[in-house]
C-alpha cells in the first residue's frame, strides 16, 4: 500500500505583533475580556503590501528545506486559503515559478479555516492513487485584510500567517486517513459580506472592504458537536482508541473550543499543541503553523500519532490521522 508521509514542515508569521493592550486603545475591549473569552494575548498582522502569497512563499521554502527536497521534484502544489492575492490566477500559480516548481498542477482550495485539511486530503489522495510522488501543501491567510477593526467580536480573534508541509509517497504508514465534510445549513453562522459576483455595495459600510460576520455562541456549539463526531469517525475508521493518540493539533480558533476537544479525547492540555494565545485565529494557516512549531521545538517526534482537526465557515470541518 502507498501512503503519503510528511517529510518536512515550515511556517511564517508577519513581524508585526498586535497585543490585546494595543486593541484596548482603538476599540471598546480589554485584555481581560479577550483572554477570558478566547485565550488570545496577541496576534501577528501583515504589513502594508505583505500578501498571503508572501507568507506562503516563505513557509513553503522552509518546508522544502526541512524536507531536503528540490522544488523541481514537486508533482502538485495546493494552497488552502480564503484570502488569496487575486481572484485569479490562484495564489499557488503566482508562487509556482517563484518557488522553482515545475509545470505541475497548482491550485487554491477555499474551505475557510478547514482549508489546510481540505488541501492535505487532496494531496494525500493524489499520492495514494499514484498520480504524485511529492506534493507541497500550504495553508496561508491574511484575514486582517477583511477584518473590521471597530467590531470587537471579530477584530480580537484573527491573525495572519502561513504553514506548509512536503508530502512524499512511502511504503511506511504516514497519513492514515483524512476526513472532510461540509453543511451549508450553517452558512449564516460564519460568513463574509462580499463575493466576486455579489455584495460589492456592502463594502461601503466597512471602508470599502469585505467584512467577517460571526455568531460566536452558535459557532462554538456547532463546532464542538461536529468536531466530536469527526474524532469518533477518524478513530473508528482506523480501529484506534483515544489512548492511542500522542498529540492533538487543533484549529486555533478559541482556547475554550480547544480545551473542550481535549476533554472529549481524555487528553491533558500538555499533549495539545496550542498557539492561539500568540497567533490568534489564522484560519487555514493555524493547523500547519502549530504543527511546524511543535516539530521544530522537538515536542513531536517521528512515530508519534497525531490528530489534526479543524472547522470553518461553510460550515466545513475536517481531520487527518497521521503517524509522524
Amino acid at each position: 500500500m502507498i501512503y503519503s508521509r510528511i517529510r518536512g514542515t515550515g511556517s511564517q508569521l508577519p513581524a508585526k505583533v498586535v497585543t490585546n493592550h494595543d486593541l484596548e486603545k482603538v476599540m471598546d475591549t480589554s485584555d481581560q475580556w479577550i483572554r477570558e473569552r478566547t485565550g488570545i494575548c496577541e496576534r501577528r498582522i501583515a504589513a502594508d503590501g505583505e500578501t498571503t502569497g508572501d507568507l506562503a512563499e516563505a513557509a513553503c521554502r522552509k518546508a522544502l528545506e526541512a524536507a531536503d527536497v528540490d522544488p523541481a521534484e514537486i508533482d502538485l502544489f495546493v494552497i488552502g486559503t480564503t484570502t488569496p492575492n487575486l481572484v485569479f490566477p490562484s495564489t499557488a500559480c503566482l508562487l509556482q515559478k517563484k518557488l522553482g516548481l515545475p509545470d505541475c498542477g497548482s491550485m487554491d482550495v477555499n474551505a475557510a479555516c478547514s482549508g489546510f485539511l481540505y488541501a492535505l486530503s487532496v494531496a494525500d489522495k493524489y499520492i495514494r492513487c499514484g498520480d504524485a510522488q511529492k506534493v507541497l501543501v500550504c495553508g496561508a491567510e491574511t484575514l486582517s485584510r477583511i477584518t473590521n477593526w471597530s467590531k470587537r467580536d471579530t477584530a480580537v480573534l484573527f491573525g495572519d500567517g502561513a504553514g506548509a508541509v512536503v508530502l512524499e509517497a512511502s511504503d511506511a504508514p504516514g497519513i492514515l486517513s483524512t476526513h472532510i465534510h461540509a453543511n451549508g445549513d450553517y452558512v449564516d453562522l460564519l460568513t463574509t459580506t462580499v463575493g466576486v459576483s455579489s455584495g460589492f455595495d456592502a463594502m461601503a459600510g466597512n471602508g470599502g472592504k469585505p467584512e467577517i460576520l460571526m455568531r460566536g455562541n452558535e459557532v462554538f456549539k456547532v463546532a464542538v458537536r461536529t468536531l466530536g463526531r469527526i474524532v469518533e469517525e477518524t478513530l473508528g475508521a482506523n480501529g484506534l482508541e483515544k489512548s492511542d493518540l500522542d498529540w492533538l493539533i487543533p484549529h486555533q480558533a478559541n482556547l475554550r473550543i480547544i480545551a473542550a476537544m481535549a476533554r472529549m479525547l481524555d487528553m491533558s492540555m500538555d499533549r495539545v499543541v496550542v498557539t492561539v494565545d500568540r497567533h490568534g485565529n489564522t484560519s487555514a494557516a493555524s493547523v500547519p503553523l502549530a504543527l511546524d512549531e511543535a516539530v521544530r521545538d522537538g515536542r513531536i517526534q517521528r512515530g508519534d500519532m497525531l490528530l489534526l482537526e479543524a472547522f470553518g465557515g461553510g460550515f466545513t470541518w475536517g481531520s487527518a490521522l497521521i503517524r509522524y
